[in-house]
């Protein structure tokens, strides 16, 4: 009986309710925007969670947004699930813990503000958390309650539960989503949310100096010589994760359920054919990476791009007779992470911004994806050879494939690379151009620092290795 409550409906009910209480306060506002004041905004995302991927589109979004509006007329805050976890990200962004019971706080805190970005990438799909995407549409729902600014930046839509479905089309039609990609703006549509294209935004993001990489590597054994081939697993069968009050309560009363607890009142879903399933998916990784290593004189390591990845890649080491390096986000921060990246001759990753943050450092990839993120973009790369499914019955062979691919066709793939990079830049200049206008629409008196001008006047400040690219292949 517990169980069946749905506490993801639950949750959604709850956020409904705040949003509605919001929207009858009519003309009571706690707080609206003013001329000579600084615009007031709040990013809400997945940051705090030592997701590398996120953290460091999160960051570059920070500086064209702050960049776009002038850093004099912006006044940016951001919600961590962990404050710790982001504590040395996003200098001049005042962050504020946001709890895993979401509702309350929203309601206390989006008022105070001027507007609200979303800024999670898997912005509205129930692939991973419903929950997730409740927090993105219940915080958009809030802004659009006092006709304020409710900005999806960089975002992706894909298969949602109806009762979710429902919940971002009702709270979200007021909202503008700039998507990364045509099959997201296509699922927006069926829900008659505002939308335009984008890209995602970590192409942006500087290179770091690649002596910090290096320094990381020799400690862990590398010669500075061998080519590095770099594995990004994952576990792309524990999801999604839901609430369950059941299995709370049987977890500290009991003591059960240890292995599916994610945090809080929230659980993986695993059974055994999943754990069959995800064992299948490591061996086939391992097998192809031990023949390729027969083959090659090469140094093998494993990243975790997110914490949650130490799993994925401690199954892999466990088969090994010899342990390979290991570099995971909660002992690496996100500087250090991308260095080690760019030093990689080749990368096979489930990690979707694995795959982007090492295309900026022109590093030839191939992608074992779980949904439609590394599918899209290897598609829009033309590079569907390199693209696996993590449940196809010849991923073993077709893994060794890739990887002899990469190491084969090293020359062709940057090329193709190289030429994608301008091309998503672009993409983002004219997400700076659409966001300067919408907040002109929503602030008419509100100036913008880029109002008009061609889409590279809304991009942040380029490091100089990605004006090279630029050039280079642009």
């Amino acid at each position: 009986m517990i169980e069946s409550l749905s506490p993801d409906v639950t949750l959604q009910s709850w956020m409904s309710l705040m949003i509605d209480m919001t929207h009858k306060k009519g003309k009571i506002k706690q707080h609206r925007w003013q001329p000579g004041l600084p615009l007031k905004l709040l990013f809400v995302g997945y940051t705090g969670s030592r997701n590398t991927g996120a953290d460091v589109r999160v960051s570059e979004m920070i500086r064209q947004i702050e960049h776009v509006l002038g850093k004099n007329q912006s006044q940016l805050s951001i919600v961590s699930v962990d404050l710790k976890g982001s504590k040395d990200y996003f200098p001049d962004v005042t962050q504020i813990h946001i709890p895993k019971i979401f509702p309350m706080f929203l309601y206390k805190h989006c008022p105070q503000y001027d507007g609200v970005i979303a800024c999670e990438g898997s912005m509205f799909k129930s692939k991973f958390a419903d929950a997730l995407s409740t927090l993105m549409a219940g915080a958009l729902g809030m802004a659009n309650a006092e006709n304020k600014l409710s900005i999806g930046y960089g975002a992706e839509a894909g298969q949602m539960t109806p009762h979710l479905q429902s919940f971002v089309e009702k709270q979200c039609h007021e909202s503008l989503i700039i998507c990364r990609n045509k099959a997201s703006q296509a699922v927006l549509d069926q829900l008659h949310i505002r939308n335009s294209p984008g890209t995602d935004t970590a192409w942006t993001f500087a290179p770091p100096a690649k002596e910090i990489g290096e320094k990381i590597l020799k400690a862990h054994g590398w010669d500075g010589k061998k080519p590095i081939v770099a594995i990004c697993p994952i576990d792309p069968f524990c999801w999604p994760v839901r609430p369950s009050i059941s299995k709370t309560f049987k977890k500290y009363i009991l003591g059960q359920h240890q292995d599916e607890h994610y945090d809080s009142i929230y659980f993986h879903e695993i059974n055994e054919k999943k754990k069959q399933q995800f064992e299948k998916y490591i061996l086939s990784i391992h097998n192809a990476l031990k023949r390729f290593e027969e083959e090659h004189q090469i140094f093998p390591i494993l990243i975790g791009m997110e914490k949650l990845d130490r799993k994925a890649c401690n199954a892999i080491n466990k088969k090994r007779t010899h342990p390979i390096p290991m570099f995971i986000s909660d002992e690496y921060n996100i500087f250090e992470m991308l260095s080690i990246l760019h030093h990689a001759s080749s990368l096979i990753s489930s990690r979707f911004h694995a795959i982007v943050c090492s295309m900026t450092g022109l590093v030839p990839s191939a992608g074992i994806t779980m949904d439609e993120r590394i599918h899209n973009l290897l598609t829009d790369r033309d590079d569907t050879t390199l693209l696996l499914k993590v449940d196809q019955d010849d991923l073993e062979q077709r893994t060794y494939e890739c990887l002899v691919s990469l190491h084969q066709n090293k020359e062709e793939i940057v090329h193709r690379i190289g030429k994608m990079i301008p091309r998503e830049i672009q993409k983002m200049g004219e997400m700076g151009k659409i966001f300067s206008q919408e907040v002109q629409k929503v602030y008419p008196d509100f100036c913008p620092s880029i109002a008009e001008g061609s889409w590279e006047k809304y991009l942040p400040s380029l490091h100089k290795q990605t004006q090279h690219i630029m050039e280079q292949f642009g």
